[in-house]
């Protein structure tokens, strides 16, 4: 069985009105046609998707289901069309990029800043986005450019390094450990330490550095990236372990220390 464009169009505006009135008003067509259309979409998949009481429209469990199967096939639509028209308005082309936040809060900004100087009819759409939708982004050809401040692992994503940075300490002002030019594990047991999820990215790069020198880390809060660990710091929660980006964009109120 098949269903033609058409049938899911009325079947989603009538999903949308929850009328065959509202539907015909929404297609711009007369109200016979949509019944018509509905009628045989239903007969073509041999279920009914409405239940008609009282002269309104009920849907089936079968039809809610497959609304949300039609809503995604409608995003890919508009992604279809969005891209139309800025490639219309935008001759010399799109760049979509994402980053992790670290690198999408700090140097992102100034790096496509100083992009558009050269190529100012070039379009830019920018996220930035954790370590897994980033990658999911990429795959499925929705961004053109990652920057990632973790390295990809995946046989269908291309990866060059363009630079490297510290993981550095980070407590709030005055705090004992300002005293020390670097920092060892047994350094910050003493301490609340704020980490991550020990199978993330940087839940196994913080934890794999306290096991090296025997050390287990033994978190008080588990967060999702090192944002939410400099928030954390800069309320008082305790210290965390993040990228020296993360660090420069919440100096004003933490310090740190090289691991």
């Amino acid at each position: 069985m098949k269903l033609n464009l058409r049938q899911i169009e009325v079947f989603r505006a009538v999903m949308i009105t929850g009328t065959i009135r509202g539907a015909s008003e929404l297609l711009f067509v007369s109200q016979p046609a949509v019944s018509r259309l509905l009628s045989h979409m239903e007969q073509r998949i041999g279920f009914p998707l409405f239940q008609r009481i009282r002269g309104r429209l009920h849907a089936t469990l079968e039809a809610r289901k497959l609304f949300h199967e039609v809503e995604n096939v409608y995003e890919g639509v508009q992604r279809v069309s969005d891209m139309a028209r800025d490639l219309f308005e935008h001759q010399e082309g799109i760049l979509n990029l994402v980053a992790s936040p670290s690198i999408g809060q700090m140097l992102m900004p100034a790096a496509m800043t100083e992009y558009r100087r050269d190529h100012a009819q070039v379009k830019l759409t920018f996220q930035y986005l954790t370590h897994l939708p980033l990658t999911e982004r990429l795959l499925k050809r929705q961004a053109d450019l990652g920057v990632t401040i973790l390295p990809l692992h995946h046989p269908n994503l291309e990866l060059e390094q363009i630079g490297a940075t510290r993981m550095v300490c980070i407590f709030p002002r005055g705090h004992a450990l300002a005293e020390s030019a670097t920092l060892n594990a047994s350094d910050l047991l003493p301490y609340p330490l704020i980490a991550y999820e020990r199978n993330s990215p940087f839940g196994q790069m913080v934890h794999g550095w306290f096991e090296a020198q025997g050390h287990t880390a033994k978190a008080v809060v588990e967060v999702g990236s090192p944002q939410n660990a400099c928030a954390l710091v800069q309320a008082g929660a305790g210290i965390a372990l993040v990228d020296e980006y993360s660090a420069r964009s919440c100096q004003a109120a933490v310090s740190w220390r090289d691991r």
